[in-house]
């Protein structure tokens, strides 16, 4: 008993979830081959990521919703689509559910502001990573993680620039080459060299959407990876997408505080009950 007892714990400590689990992923890499034949594609699904947070943004399976699309050399596409998608989806949210809404808003977040989902993106809310940093760096706030360029921008540091340009969605864009995956788009700069990714902050949540141009280009990623290189053998077209974190935009339109109370079975590290 003593020694079934020791492996449990063993084992305990070497699985995310305590249990065996089978899990999804991402549906990028199936997304890039069907945009190649459809041009514009998307998908909404379930999505793991192995990240061991207990905080109230993050997830270990969440639903997101990813969109491809062929034919583009410009992250302003890419943004057009994020915006266009949040606008239409919070136009229908209000106009079909407006009760429910309305409960959420007097019961659970009585503070949460109207959603004017009619909110253009103005030029000053479009950013670079540098100009992030330099905003954060010139911040009067002290923050947990110090920001230095090249380094990940943290919860605190979103949230910090949502505020600074006056709580509307911020998009920042072009990040560190080397703080970002091998599929995103070379910008080929310097000195300070980036990748043309690009993510959308809300109030109150921090980064709803992100995305970039991939790296069509064949040598380009053989210089970075030997997989993936299967999608780019036989042709490719400049393309790009994203994804969006669907409890995230629940919990921005809800004003609901907690992640996991705005899925069913909310599952994170060591624990998945179901």
């Amino acid at each position: 008993l003593q020694t079934s007892n020791e492996a449990r714990k063993s084992a305990e400590k070497t699985h995310f979830f305590n249990v065996p689990a089978f899990l999804t992923v991402s549906g990028q890499l199936h997304l890039e081959v069907m945009a190649g034949a459809f041009t514009h594609v998307f998908a909404f699904g379930p999505t793991f990521r192995a990240e061991n947070s207990q905080s109230r943004r993050h997830l270990a399976e969440f639903y997101m919703v990813e969109a491809e699309l062929s034919f583009t050399e410009s992250l302003q596409d890419i943004m057009q689509v994020m915006e266009d998608l949040f606008k239409t989806t919070t136009s229908a949210v209000l106009s079909k559910c407006p009760r429910d809404v309305e409960l959420f808003h007097k019961y659970i977040a009585p503070a949460q502001k109207v959603i004017n989902i009619f909110f253009f993106f103005p030029s000053s809310c479009r950013i670079s990573y540098n100009e992030a940093v330099e905003i954060l760096k010139r911040a009067s706030q002290a923050f947990t993680f110090k920001p230095e360029w090249g380094c990940d921008l943290q919860t605190e540091h979103e949230k910090y620039l949502v505020k600074h340009c006056g709580e509307v969605p911020v998009f920042v864009i072009n990040y560190p080459y080397d703080l970002k995956p091998f599929y995103m788009r070379d910008n080929e700069d310097g000195p300070q060299h980036t990748v043309a990714a690009v993510d959308l902050l809300i109030p109150g949540i921090g980064e709803l959407c992100g995305g970039s141009l991939r790296e069509e280009r064949l040598p380009f990623l053989e210089s970075r990876l030997q997989r993936y290189l299967d999608l780019r053998k036989f042709g490719s077209v400049p393309h790009g997408g994203f994804g969006m974190g669907f409890e995230r935009y629940l919990q921005y339109i809800l004003g609901v505080d907690n992640i996991k109370d705005v899925i069913p079975f909310p599952r994170f590290s060591h624990s998945c009950l179901l």
